[in-house]
């Protein structure tokens, strides 16, 4: 193999796919007849958001289907970009408008973009101006705004399959960027890149470069283990994928093992997970698994969230250490998140009641004549500061009984006050 001149472009831009049917991966939205597929036959570029992990091709995707539909492509980080770089994809979208060519703007982690910046897209998306291709790490559920949501077609990318990234290996030694690879050494590399082909693609162009200063005709597994070392000691073939591994923590915590969380937690931050997403799930189990029977735990949680952005690793990491100790071993109770899913469940079922008379506002004349706010009780002027039989939901809707506290922490003593609230309203007038 000869040496690669200084002016080499990287292996993962000389493997990048020139056509949808080179990507490999992702046959279950790319393949003949599947959704997205379906989408660079139709002529008509529509907004999307492509959710998976690192390394599955987000990018790639984008960009194809911008040479598909022959558009300008603007690329945008959330990580380093603001209402700067929106501005001046607009402007770049209404010049090519006016030239008749179409416009597409990639947003990468987009859920790090606040709501008043996705929503700065909206208008532009509406009027056609631009086609909005987001790319998250995370359940855009959660982290796309649902306004933005509303108009995009998400797609769920998979972690790349084992013979998948074995495919990735094959094109860099067609290309001859690689010499021969020992099969089990092969088998190592996929292990390690554990679905993610960009860091494949990395750990391939280092030992491109070892092996031709060394002027090696094979890689074999004993010189790999020698020149990655530690790096590939972390995912060993029997490791976990990534969501398995955090799916692991998370039910640890709910289960109350502490011990358990601490090793997740640990698998985690020694295979490379970012502390950072790490600590934005300890956060989400603190409000899903625990929430009112021990409301700290959601303090605790972004106290650790807080204190890791100060000292980075290997410091902050103690603190989510910290953290999880005490979500596995506090009360659990989830009655707060299933009520507000049955409300959103029931909301979006039941349709829009008005607003009962006695609690509406009434800033003007004309609105306290028609009576908006008659009758209303003010809770701090009555005996215990609580209107008994006051009525709070809308006319001729029964108690939905959303939220049911458990019986454990702090959840206990929210029951009796309930309890003791609702005998009060019972009690006749």
């Amino acid at each position: 193999m000869n040496p690669l001149p200084s002016t080499h472009p990287p292996l993962a831009e000389r493997l990048r796919p020139k056509t949808v049917s080179e990507v490999i991966g992702q046959q279950h939205l790319l393949g003949e007849g599947m959704a997205l597929r379906l989408a660079f036959e139709s002529g008509q570029p529509h907004s999307c958001i492509f959710w998976g992990p690192p390394g599955t091709g987000k990018t790639t995707i984008a960009r194809l289907m911008a040479d598909a539909f022959d558009a300008q492509f603007i690329t945008i980080s959330a990580v380093l970009g603001g209402v700067k770089d929106i501005r001046e994809a607009v402007e770049k979208a209404q010049l090519a408008q006016h030239q008749g060519l179409r416009t597409l703007v990639f947003v990468d982690e987009v859920h790090r973009f606040n709501k008043s910046q996705q929503d700065a897209f909206l208008p532009h998306v509406e009027s056609g101006l631009l086609t909005f291709i987001g790319a998250t790490t995370e359940n855009p559920s959660f982290e796309v705004n649902s306004a933005l949501l509303s108009r995009a077609a998400v797609y769920v990318l998979q972690p790349l399959q084992p013979e998948d990234l074995e495919k990735i290996v094959a094109s860099a030694q067609a290309i001859q960027a690689l010499p021969a690879i020992e099969k089990v050494a092969i088998e190592r590399l996929t292990a390690y890149a554990d679905g993610d082909a960009r860091r494949l693609l990395n750990t391939l162009e280092t030992l491109a470069v070892a092996a031709t200063q060394e002027q090696r005709s094979e890689i074999t597994d004993v010189w790999l283990l020698k020149v990655l070392g530690e790096r590939m000691r972390r995912y060993d073939k029997g490791g976990e994928q990534f969501y398995d591994t955090i799916s692991a923590l998370h039910k640890s915590v709910r289960g109350s093992d502490p011990d358990a969380a601490l090793y997740w937690l640990v698998r985690m931050l020694d295979g490379g997970a970012d502390p950072r997403y790490l600590a934005r799930r300890l956060i989400r189990m603190a409000s899903e698994d625990i929430g009112l029977a021990d409301p700290r735990a959601l303090r605790l949680a972004l106290d650790a969230s807080e204190v890791y952005e100060r000292l980075g690793t290997p410091e902050g990491e103690l603190a989510l250490a910290e953290c999880v100790v005490y979500l596995a071993v506090a009360p659990k109770s989830n009655a707060v998140y299933k009520a507000f899913n049955e409300a959103k469940a029931f909301v979006k079922k039941d349709g829009t009641r008005p607003v009962p008379m006695h609690l509406r506002n009434a800033p003007t004349k004309l609105m306290k004549e028609l009576d908006y706010g008659k009758g209303y009780r003010y809770a701090h002027d009555e005996e215990g500061g609580f209107a008994a039989g006051e009525r709070y939901l809308p006319d001729g809707m029964t108690n939905p009984g959303f939220y049911r506290p458990v019986d454990r922490g702090l959840e206990i003593k929210i029951a009796e006050k309930l309890k003791g609230l609702k005998l009060r309203n019972d009690q006749p007038g």
